[in-house]
């Protein structure tokens, strides 16, 4: 018999991690990560790309088959730290393309009920490849090519991204390098990170696109310029403090804590502590932007000629935003002024309903209001039609059966003497003798 060919480390890797059993699966994990640093520390070692898209093809549907939510976030972060197992910036890089490009290439088979699952897992994967650059201290070179490298597996119009890729992409970018770099990094290395940005806003023809970028980066940097301003006040208030208690007391007053509660003595901030903005109301850290240079380089891209109209337009409104940034004009004093007139105006038309409402359930009858003196116009036509028909039927009692009633003032009166003259029918009927007065004497025949 001829021997049975043995199939590549990484296509039986992808199956154990494709398994049905969740212990084959963990273990295949555990083995993944060895296998990854065992084969890049070779020196002829590293994978080339058809491995690791068959790599991340079982990481794939390892993540599809987890079911419980607090495994999938664990299997979440397992699966994103794969990244630092690799050793050189390229393999790095070559594993992160191949993650994109995988969940390019299978995001229109994911089910409604397994989106949250891979939004989290992008999330994770994005957030520890920002902390792989800062491992390495935030090298422009390094910055480059991550940027080129999302820019042409996700945003770039040839790129094989779907629309959802690209709008979660473009809603979780600025978050995730806030919670990873915003302690450390400058203005002048953000603008770095959002450069690309610019560029694909002022060209791009996907209207969706271009609306997920205003949204989700350069409004999402106006929008938190106050807090952004908060931080570098404070942050230039605790180093004047910090200089004040060195030159007055030496290094002993911040060194010493003072026992006393009450005492301001010694209380140096903790930074193992909670930052006191991070309660429930705090936006968390935020980036710092120098908003006249962001301003001027989305000008440049915006003012070329062969810029879409529709993008130009869309992108003079937020630099007009940025420059008034720029002059220390928030634009948030606006919205506070025009959310207060709202709230005026919905309490105003509020009160102005319940006195409507109020007086309606004054003028019903029978609720405990009174009735309404104004006339009824229909009453008047209905009372002559009423006539008419009489009229043409004699003298005699009104018919017993149902009619339509009108619905004037005194309408319940009404209804009573109808009702009475009912019952006066009935009982004439059932063989009640009228008074002899009233009764003819009969005719005699001649």
């Amino acid at each position: 018999m001829v021997p049975r060919a043995q199939l590549p480390p990484e296509i039986q890797l992808a199956q154990r991690l494709a398994g049905n059993e969740q212990v084959t699966r963990d273990r295949a994990v555990k083995r993944l990560r060895k296998y990854i640093v065992a084969r890049t520390q070779l020196a002829a070692g590293g994978f080339t790309h058809d491995e690791l898209l068959k790599v991340w093809k079982g990481l794939f549907y390892c993540m599809w088959m987890q079911d419980k939510p607090l495994l999938q976030e664990e299997l979440g972060r397992t699966i994103s730290q794969l990244i630092h197992a690799f050793q050189t910036t390229e393999a790095q890089h070559l594993f992160l393309q191949t993650f994109w490009q995988t969940m390019n290439r299978e995001w229109t088979g994911i089910d409604r009920l397994r989106l949250d699952k891979f939004y989290m897992l992008m999330r994770m994967v994005l957030n520890e490849s920002l902390k792989a650059l800062k491992t390495q201290g935030w090298e422009e070179r390094q910055i480059e090519q991550l940027l080129e490298l999302l820019t042409t597996e996700i945003l770039h119009p040839d790129s094989q991204a779907p629309s959802g890729v690209k709008s979660h992409f473009l809603e979780i970018f600025l978050e995730e390098l806030s919670k990873v770099g915003a302690a450390e990094l400058t203005a002048e290395q953000n603008l770095k990170f959002i450069e690309p940005f610019c560029t694909i806003a002022a060209w791009t023809p996907d209207s969706l696109v271009l609306h997920n970028i205003t949204r989700g980066i350069f409004e999402a940097i106006v929008e938190q310029a106050p807090f952004a301003i908060e931080d570098l006040m404070n942050e230039l208030d605790a180093q004047e403090e910090d200089e004040d208690g060195k030159s007055e007391d030496g290094d002993l007053e911040w060194d010493v804590p003072s026992k006393e509660s009450g005492s301001l003595r010694g209380a140096a901030p903790n930074r193992h502590e909670e930052p006191p903005g991070d309660g429930e109301d705090s936006v968390g850290p935020v980036l710092q932007f120098d908003y006249e240079a962001v301003a001027s380089r989305l000008f440049a891209v915006a003012s070329q000629q062969g810029t879409p109209s529709q993008n130009r337009k869309r992108l003079y409104k937020v630099i007009q935003k940025l420059q008034d940034l720029a002059e220390g004009l928030f634009p948030e004093d606006d919205v506070l002024e025009k959310a207060y007139r709202k709230l005026q105006e919905d309490g105003q038309e509020r009160r102005t309903k319940k006195r409507l409402l109020k007086s309606r359930s004054q003028n019903q009858p029978g609720k405990g209001g009174k009735e309404d003196s104004r006339p009824d116009p229909s009453s008047g036509s209905e009372r002559r039609i009423r006539r008419r028909q009489r009229r043409r039927r004699g003298p005699g009692p009104e018919p017993t059966g149902p009619q339509e009633q009108p619905r004037g003032p005194g309408g319940r009166g009404a209804r009573k003497k109808r009702r009475q003259l009912r019952a006066g029918a009935r009982v004439k009927v059932a063989g009640c003798q009228e008074p002899q007065s009233k009764q003819r004497p009969p005719q005699r025949r001649k």
